[in-house]
């Protein structure tokens, strides 16, 4: 026998919890903050994604895919691959002026509050951290072939770094700082990869 129609946007729930688990944290968004939120009731919700948990995996893969996506259009669109690095790093001072942008990342907020206790929710992080460095990858590879960067260096390691940095930047912003110390530290990022012998 076949279950009641779901009479609700179901990616449209999900993104108001991914948004609403990004603002507040796994442990402190309760079942009944999802619920209002979401405009749905509790079965609907069982029915739907089974649990919390379950829920929150789907949206850390869908905050990865959103993620993949606008950094594969930016690098896609950008003049050259430097600049697109560049304006990667320089474009975290943007949520300085935004509260939402205050949030800091998805992925990085669920790695400090997770750790590696775990392991579902540590391989969605994993692979979101992952999906970054590639395409951090394929930007440095190009600019090194440009001769923007040097091919001293491997390519895999300055794509590990621009992780760390675009991180911590956000980490940063997350705790307050202004957007000039933003775009200060990520210009002399930017001039540190170029520099390196």
């Amino acid at each position: 026998m076949l279950g009641r129609p779901r009479k609700f946007d179901e990616n449209g729930a999900r993104e108001v919890a991914m948004q609403l688990f990004w603002a507040k944290g796994y442990e402190a968004t309760s079942l009944s903050n999802l619920l209002a939120a979401m405009g749905i009731s509790k079965s609907s919700f069982y029915q739907t994604f089974e649990s919390k948990h379950t829920l929150f995996e789907q949206c850390l893969n869908q905050y990865r895919d959103i993620l993949v996506s606008t950094m594969s259009e930016g690098l896609a669109n950008a003049p050259t691959p430097m600049m697109f690095i560049k304006h990667a790093l320089v474009d975290v001072a943007n949520d300085t002026n935004d509260p939402l942008g205050r949030r800091g990342c998805l992925m990085m907020n669920t790695a400090s509050e997770f750790s590696q206790r775990d392991s579902n929710i540590a391989r969605c992080v994993e692979a979101g951290i992952q999906a970054t460095k590639d395409i951090f990858l394929q930007a440095v590879k190009a600019a090194q072939a440009d001769g923007d960067i040097s091919s001293n260096t491997r390519a895999d390691i300055l794509a590990d770094y621009l992780v760390t940095v675009v991180s911590g930047l956000k980490s940063q912003v997350k705790a307050g700082a202004s957007r000039k110390q933003i775009i200060n530290t990520a210009e002399f990022s930017v001039r540190t990869l170029q520099e390196m012998a």
